[in-house]
This record gives C-alpha cells, sequence and structure tokens, in this order.
C-alpha cells in the first residue's frame, strides 16, 4: 500500500523531498502534488522538458503554410485581373498566413497540452481527497519484479 506525506508548508515539503532522494528512493516510486507550480521539484524529480513547444511549432508552421496554400490556391482558382498586379501578390497573403499562423498554433497547442495532461478523463472527474491546500508526497510500494518458472 502506498504511504502518503502530508505538508502544509512548502520548505519543508521541499526539504522532505531531498531527504526521501537522498535515501535511495527512485523519483519513479514519488508522486508529489502540490497546491501551485513549484520548479524545484521538477528539478529535484529529474523531469524531462515538457513537449508542448513542438505542438505550438507544429501547428504554427503548419498554419502559415495552409493560410498562405489557401489564398494561393483560391487567388489561382478565381483570379481577379487587375492591371499590373500579379495574380498571387505575396504581401497580402502573407497576412492571411500570419493569422493562420496564430490560429492553428494556439489550437494546437491546447491539443497537445490535453493530450500530454490526459485530458478528460471522464473516470476521475472528482478525487476522494482535497489537495487544493497541501503538499503531498506519494510513495508507491516496490513492486516485485516478475519471473516466471522454468
Amino acid at each position: 500500500m502506498a504511504r502518503q506525506l502530508f505538508f502544509d508548508d512548502q520548505q519543508t515539503f521541499l526539504q522532505h523531498l531531498e531527504q526521501l532522494l537522498s535515501d535511495g528512493i527512485p523519483s519513479g516510486q514519488l508522486d508529489v502534488r502540490t497546491p501551485y507550480h513549484l520548479s524545484e521539484v521538477e528539478n529535484l524529480l529529474g523531469q524531462p522538458p515538457s513537449k508542448l513547444p513542438f505542438f505550438a511549432l507544429g501547428g504554427a508552421l503548419a498554419g502559415f503554410g495552409g493560410g498562405f496554400l489557401l489564398a494561393a490556391l483560391t487567388s489561382l482558382d478565381w483570379p481577379i485581373i487587375t492591371g499590373g498586379k500579379p495574380i498571387v501578390a505575396v504581401p497580402p497573403f502573407l497576412l492571411i498566413g500570419y493569422l493562420m499562423t496564430i490560429l492553428i498554433g494556439s489550437l494546437a497547442s491546447f491539443a497537445g497540452f490535453l493530450l500530454l495532461a490526459r485530458m478528460p478523463r471522464i473516470d476521475a472527474l472528482v478525487e476522494e481527497q482535497d489537495f487544493d491546500s497541501r503538499f503531498i508526497i506519494t510513495i508507491a510500494d516496490e513492486v516485485a519484479p516478475c519471473t516466471t518458472p522454468n
């Protein structure tokens, strides 16, 4: 059964977390819940950097390319020929590409957030314990290695 440690103070929470890690408990066995974000916890547990910026970058690039192509192909399909103006004029199409960059980039960031946070979880809408005012360290029990008979 997992063991939970509750703290009301941030400093004692961080001291106990450092102590547990220095005692040799692997960070994979620790589940940490805090009422607000603490960068010290990420540094102590050695969490890898977030993958969310890649969603934003991919969405922004796709939005710019898609917006520019949408405007260019629309202009090629229904040309409005005016004297001396090219059919595919780059400066006005850059504006549409820029706007689509913001739109698709923000939507991709939101979708990436939902995907990385594994949301929405319908089965766990309400937690049984109140975690909004305390710092909690949950130490998972060690799992015995799986052995097969010879």
